[in-house]
């Protein structure tokens, strides 16, 4: 609905008699925006007309009034919270619309005033964004798929103990034993103050703070963008584009299981078009540590706390999940192996791919084993700290910054920077990561990422090459440096058991038809 009809609706209510009933108690006025919420379910008005809950002005929208004899009855009651997260309930504002989803994958509004997420019991917070806005549906009404846009998921805010410092600067032996059950505690809360078995979080590449293990420490993801939590796109960023192009263009993001993802683009045109797509609920593609807090939640008590299933569309369509989970890297040969397909003679479809979901249910996150290599904005500096744009003047970021190799590959431009791309973004938007030449010098972690802290590190086949493997699942681990300065997560369709939400990888920051991005509001 429009501003103008807004101001109409509005204006009829001179003409309308209202009866204001909270907690079932009678009153002469709507209560205060807070913990009372308005109750679609038992309102109602007479003459064929119906009200719409404002929520952003927190006032009525009587629709379809005829005569002024109309008179309306306003419920409202106190709204769900759940006690185990201390206050970090999901926040629902603007175009985002509550729902729950069926295990058929039927979309239904969400009656916010009753249970609609449980996160003791690994049900995850669920939002979508219409195509149209204008539309309106009660609690309990079922949302059709093709009217919704894109898809979103809750991440409250949490602290978590620490159990790696992550101090690895080489590759030694693996170490499965250190694969476990990550304890968080919900909250809205910062741990800088140094309370009993609390830490300083570090927020800076290598730095560890007065961290030790076995302290609780907030997850730095909910620190660079002050926030009780933040929502994280269902599924990996699709468009209504015809094809992947590399431009930057908001308005054609989707976010919808079973379509493709969009791929082909480079980090600077993924970022602007995320940042661009909702400005009212401070849209962007995602960093490299809120990345991580995703993948430390799926590994707590309050997630699937197991190996992600590969999603291993070979079209990379969004929301698979692999028949089997992989036992080796694809070879294309070895029906053991990962093997990739587009049907269902090797991998299953969403709705009925809840193995591939954070929490092996249909309420999680999806694609972040798998699927397309995700950029996120993890990027790494010079020798004298600039932020690097990419590798050298064919492949690289599109955002202004420093070439870590210049000279390299089938660069002969001279170029030694980028001076015409664009500006960065607010630095609370990407992570920044100490220089260094060397792909094992997983010490430049930032606690929380969920890269040094899945070590140590080993080589492990793949794909008949050697690739550089965590000890949690013998995840892709290959760390950023100069030459290739920037992150990509959960590796691809192609990967077998290197895949896993725990993956990372170093590249370029160019446009490529294998490399996808995931886009995140912070409302």
């Amino acid at each position: 609905m429009n501003k103008k009809e807004t101001q109409k609706q509005l204006d009829n209510l001179e003409n309308i008699k209202l009866a204001i009933y909270v907690n079932n108690e009678k009153t002469k006025t709507i209560p205060t925006k807070g913990e009372n919420i308005f109750d679609e379910t038992k309102s109602s008005c007479t003459n064929g007309a119906y009200i719409i809950w404002d929520y952003e002005s927190w006032s009525p929208i009587v629709k379809n009034v005829t005569t002024s004899l109309t008179k309306c009855t306003l419920y409202f009651k106190k709204g769900y919270s759940e006690a185990i997260l201390n206050g970090t309930d999901p926040i629902i504002k603007d175009e985002l619309i509550p729902v729950t989803i069926d295990s058929d994958g039927t979309v239904k509004k969400a009656d916010i005033g009753s249970e609609w997420y449980n996160y003791e019991k690994k049900n995850w917070a669920n939002a979508i964004i219409l195509k149209d806005e204008t539309e309106d549906y009660l609690a309990g009404e079922v949302i059709p798929e093709d009217k919704i846009e894109s898809y979103f998921v809750w991440i409250p805010k949490y602290r978590y103990q620490l159990w790696d410092l992550g101090q690895y600067n080489s590759l030694t032996t693996i170490d499965t034993s250190k694969v476990h059950e990550i304890p968080i505690i919900f909250g809205n809360y910062n741990t800088s103050d140094n309370k009993e078995n609390e830490c300083t979080t570090p927020m800076e590449s290598g730095a560890t703070g007065n961290c030790k293990i076995g302290d609780y420490m907030t997850h730095p993801a909910f620190l660079s963008i002050p926030s009780t939590g933040f929502w994280v796109g269902k599924f990996e960023t699709g468009t209504t584009l015809t094809a992947n192009y590399n431009v930057r263009n908001g308005e054609a993001i989707q976010i919808k299981p079973n379509v493709s993802s969009w791929r082909g683009i480079q980090v600077a045109n993924a970022f602007y078009t995320s940042y661009d797509y909702k400005r009212n609920l401070d849209s962007h593609m995602m960093k490299n540590t809120e990345w991580g807090a995703v993948a430390y939640l799926q590994h707590s008590v309050y997630g699937s706390a197991t190996s992600v299933r590969i999603n291993n569309n070979s079209s990379y369509i969004t929301g698979y999940q692999a028949n089997n989970e992989p036992t080796c890297g694809w070879t294309n040969t070895n029906e053991e192996c990962n093997k990739q397909c587009n049907d269902d003679s090797c991998n299953i479809a969403y709705p009925n791919s809840v193995l591939a979901s954070t929490t092996n249910n249909i309420t999680g996150i999806y694609d972040m084993s798998g699927g397309s290599w995700e950029y996120v904005m993890g990027v790494t500096v010079d020798r004298n700290g600039n932020l690097l744009s990419g590798r050298h003047n064919v492949d690289n970021s599109g955002f202004n910054g420093t070439f870590g190799c210049p000279n390299c590959d089938s660069d002969t431009s001279g170029l030694t920077e980028l001076t015409s791309g664009y500006n960065w973004p607010d630095k609370k938007y990407y992570d920044v990561y100490s220089y260094s030449q060397n792909s094992t010098d997983f010490s430049r972690r930032i606690l929380g990422d969920a890269t040094g802290e899945m070590g140590p590190f080993n080589t492990a086949e793949y794909y008949n090459q050697i690739a550089q493997v965590g000890s949690w699942y013998a995840d892709n681990s290959t760390f950023i440096n100069l030459s290739v300065p920037w992150f990509v997560r959960g590796s691809l369709f192609t990967s077998g058991t290197v895949a896993g939400i725990f993956s990372f990888y170093f590249v370029r920051g160019h446009a490529d038809l294998i490399m996808g991005f995931r886009t995140v509001l912070t409302p």
